[in-house]
Order: C-alpha cells, then structure tokens, then sequence
C-alpha cells in the first residue's frame, strides 16, 4: 500500500497539471458564463450551462498524461507496471472525490440562490448530475473516474503502440458503435432504445457508467502489462 501512496504522491509533484489547472479552468469557465449570463437582456427561466464539462475533458488529459509523459521516470525508480498502474487508480479516486465533493458543494449554493440569482445552472446537468446531493456526489464521481482511466487507457495505447495504435483504437470503438447502430436499424429498435434512456433514472445511468468504469480499469490494466518503454 506505501508503494501506490508513493506513487500517487509522485503524480501530485505536478501539482499544475493534476489540481491547479482543472479547478482554474473550471472556475474561470464558471466566471465567463456569470458574466455573460448577467449581460443577456432577456433570462429563460433554466438555464443549463456545458461549461463544467472542461473539467470532465482535463481528467482525460490528466489520465493519458498520467501513462505518456510520467510513465517512463516513474518505471525508471523502478516502480513495477502493476504498482504504477494501481497507484495511479489511487490517485484518481482522491481527485475524482475531491472534485465531486466540489460540484456538490457549488451546486448546493447554486440551488440555495436561485442560479447565482441569474437563474443560472452551471453545476446541474440535465439527466447527469440533476438529482439529490448524494446522487450528483457519487455520479460525478463515477463520471470523472471514468474519464480518467479513459484517458489512461488512451495513453497506454500510444505508449505501446504509437499514433497508428490510437488510431485504430479509436476506429475500433467507432466500428463497434456502427455495428450497434446497425443492429438497431435492422430490428428496428430505435424506438425501444429511446424509450429506454428516457425512462432511466440518474442512479440507472450512475450504474451504466459505474460499468464502463470497469471496462476501462480492466482494459488499461490488460494492455499496461504490454507496454514497453
């Protein structure tokens, strides 16, 4: 266990790529739509603002950084793939935490003040994070954990197999989301497809991403063993 604390703490000495930029950016973001927001003449009643997914893409970034740019010194201290790999999990659920704990916080305030008194919902996001605190905790959660180890895996693909590997990665999950469009389009089950995202509650798609999460762990964990630096 002291080996994966060392290494979330050897992450953590960039302190500006894992916990100064993301929470900057966010802020910054959530600045720039209060102030155009107080600009507009005339206010819808909701207001729902993208802009808090900046953060959701920089634990992306932070995840394949993580495995292109850190990767090689970390092994060099002679760290084992598997101890880097789980400290760097380590790590990500400490953000992950930190973060949702975060959006809960300001979207609490959000509601208590009626959108910033702009009617403004930037830490609410419509069939997301719309539901009681404890739901938007543990979803945001799941959401930046996902994005993490996405970004992780996407890095590990490009440490063993260079640009061409993302490459045909990226193609790979493209081909795979055609094929289910096509499986869709000749039983004709957009409907029932629509009819069942529409009646998924945030807790069902908490648990959808909860899934994926997995996926992502296993599948960054299975190609970090075949990683060569």
């Amino acid at each position: 266990m002291n080996t994966l604390v060392n290494v979330a703490r050897y992450h953590l000495v960039d302190r500006l790529q894992y916990l100064v930029l993301p929470i900057g950016v966010t802020l910054f973001a959530f600045g720039v739509n209060l102030a155009i927001f107080s600009l507009l003449p005339d206010k819808p009643e909701e207001n729902y603002s993208g802009g808090l997914f900046t953060l959701f893409v920089f634990m992306l970034v932070c995840g394949a950084m993580s495995m292109t740019k850190s990767l090689p010194f970390g092994l060099a201290l002679g760290v084992s793939r598997r101890s880097y790999y789980l400290g760097t999990v380590l790590l990500v659920a400490g953000l992950s935490a930190l973060y949702a704990a975060g959006i809960t916080v300001f979207q609490a305030i959000e509601e208590a003040t009626g959108g910033w008194g702009l009617g403004l919902n930037y830490f609410r996001v419509p069939w997301l994070l719309d539901g009681p605190w404890y739901l938007t905790l543990l979803t945001a959660f799941v959401f930046l954990t996902l994005m993490f180890l996405y970004g992780m895996w996407y890095g590990l693909i490009y440490r063993r197999a260079s640009v061409l590997g993302v490459v045909l990665f990226s193609a790979a999950q493209v081909l795979v989301l055609l094929g289910v469009g096509l499986v869709l389009t000749w039983t004709d089950s957009w409907s029932k497809l629509g009819t069942f995202f529409s009646s998924l509650t945030v807790g069902g798609l908490t648990g959808a991403l909860a899934i994926l999460v997995c996926v992502a762990g296993a599948g960054g964990f299975a190609t970090m063993r075949r990683v060569t630096v």
